[in-house]
This record gives structure tokens, sequence and C-alpha cells, in this order.
């Protein structure tokens, strides 16, 4: 008999010891009895981030524009970035939902979670906030190792490019999201971040919004050394070709980096930094050996 109690109480501690307790990024306390097995992703960023960690197997939908990795094509989709499919995301029976907390889902969200579906809220403002994502997406998914592998890695490679850029003379740069609007970002947002661990400064950092809209005379008036667009659409460069005596156009340091490489907070946004890095120093090599007027970088 004193056994039988024995076990049930190494079987009862167990029990306890299994339920996973973490606190998201919007100040909820997520509780699960089991690590996840059906996950539904409602960024594209944290699908990429799911798979990172080592769960992309348990991840059984997402919102549209998963695109990354490529087995994340074939996932089902279950709404886009205006509204989610509640329907089609209980009948996949998910036991965890990931969720951006800067998305404009909030109350389908408190509505999933009101439906009995565990809702994770993430957000990533500085470059750690990614490796910690990781870390907890493993801890809710039973992919503590693997994740936590890909969040050292992480850590180490960005510590990397700080200790070789960061530090370079400085680079001041007019990021440009889009062009019709106008748009950059300010020095919160993580893009800017980008910039600063390759020597750059982001000359819209005091802006109070997140993603401002800017006017042409303004980014003239500030007169950037460098103009990178986060797109690849054709003909981007053209407007400012038209400002020869602005300096970014006068040296030739109109720059572009796949989107998707900045934008999405993942691991990736490293391989973004490096090209921007790599940028950055062409921009300092040309402050010895000016190019010809109206020049353009192109990669």
């Amino acid at each position: 008999m004193r056994s039988v109690i024995l076990l049930a109480a190494m079987l009862a501690a167990a029990g306890a010891q299994a339920q996973i307790e973490v606190r998201d990024d919007a100040g909820h306390t997520l509780r699960l009895a089991r690590p996840a097995e059906r996950i539904v992703s409602l960024a594209p960023h944290l699908t990429e981030l799911l798979f990172a960690a080592g769960a992309g197997a348990k991840v059984v939908g997402a919102l549209e524009y998963s695109n990354f990795p490529p087995e994340a094509r074939a996932l089902p989709r279950v709404g886009d970035n205006a509204t989610l499919d509640l329907e089609r995301i209980l009948a996949l029976k998910p036991d965890l939902a990931v969720a951006w907390s800067s998305a404009s889902h909030r109350r389908q969200l408190e509505r999933l979670a009101s439906l009995g579906v565990p809702v994770f809220q993430s957000e990533q403002r500085e470059l750690e906030d990614i490796a910690r994502a990781l870390e907890v997406l493993g801890t809710l998914t039973g992919r503590s190792g693997p994740a936590g592998q890909a969040a050292q890695a992480f850590r180490a490679r960005a510590a990397d490019l700080a200790r070789r850029y960061a530090q370079r003379p400085p680079v001041r740069v007019f990021f440009q999201v889009s062009g019709a609007p106008l748009i950059t970002v300010n020095g919160a947002q993580l893009i800017s971040k980008v910039l600063r661990l390759c020597g750059g400064e982001n000359v819209f950092a005091g802006l109070p919004v997140r993603a401002p809209l800017v006017d042409r005379e303004a980014v003239l008036a500030a007169d950037p050394e460098v103009i990178l667009a986060g797109a690849s659409t054709n003909g981007w460069r053209t407007p400012w070709l038209a400002f020869p005596s602005m300096a970014a156009v006068r040296a030739g340091n109109l720059f572009e980096v796949p989107a998707d490489l900045l934008a999405r907070h993942t691991p990736r946004v490293l391989d973004g930094a490096e090209l921007v890095c790599t940028d950055f120093e062409a921009v300092r090599a040309r402050r010895r050996q000016p190019p010809k007027a109206g020049a353009s970088a192109t990669r």
C-alpha cells in the first residue's frame, strides 16, 4: 500500500511539474497542462519563429503570407492581416494560438480565448526579444532544446555583428518602407535597431509614431547620406534621382534589402543586417573615393 501511495505522489508531482506557465508580451499569464501539439500561427513572422524553434511540425494552421520556410506555404490558411477565420481555426482543434500583440485582431483574439483556445501574444521590439521568443515558444511546445540552441546562435551572431560594425563611423540613413505613401520607421522600431547595429543613424528616429508618414520635403531637409528601401519595387529609386544635390543621390548611396528580412522579426533579420552592414561599409569607402554624380548603387 505504501508503494502505491508513493507512486501516486510521484505521478502527482510529475503532473504538477508538467504544467507550463509563461507570461506573454501583452502581460497575460498563460498556463498549459502539457506542451502544445496543435498550434495555429496568427502572423507570418510567428510561423517562421515556430519553425525556427523546432516546432514547425506542430503548426496546423497559419495566417496568409506565411511563406517561410517553404513548408509553411502548405499550411491551411486561417485569416489575413485584417480578420481571422474563427470557424476554421476552431475546426483545426488547436491547443494553442500564437498571435502578434500589435495586430488588429484584438477582439477576435479575446473571442478565441473565450472559446477555450489558449492565446499567447508575442511582440519583438529589440533583437534580444527574438531570442527570448524562440525560448518561450520552445517551452510552450516542448522543444526547449532546439529552441534554446537557435536562441543562442542568434545572440552570438548579433553580438558578432555589433562587435564588427556598431562602433564604425556613423552613417545617416533614411529607411523607406514604401514610396506611395512615403512611410519610414522611428527609433523604437526594430528596423531602426538593425540600422544602429550596423553603425547607422535613423534620421527620423525622434518621431513619435513607430511607422510615420513623411513628405519628400522632410527627407530633403534631413539630407541623409543613405536611402535604404525595404522592398524590391522596380523604379523606387527614380523619384530620388530628381534631387541630385541630395547627399545620398550625389554619392550613389541608394540601396535596397528584401522587405521580409527586416520587417519580419525572426532570426532572418540578421541576414538583412548583414546586407545593411555591407552597404554601410561601401558608403564609408565611398567617402574616400566619391563616385560620379548621379551614380546609384544596386544589389
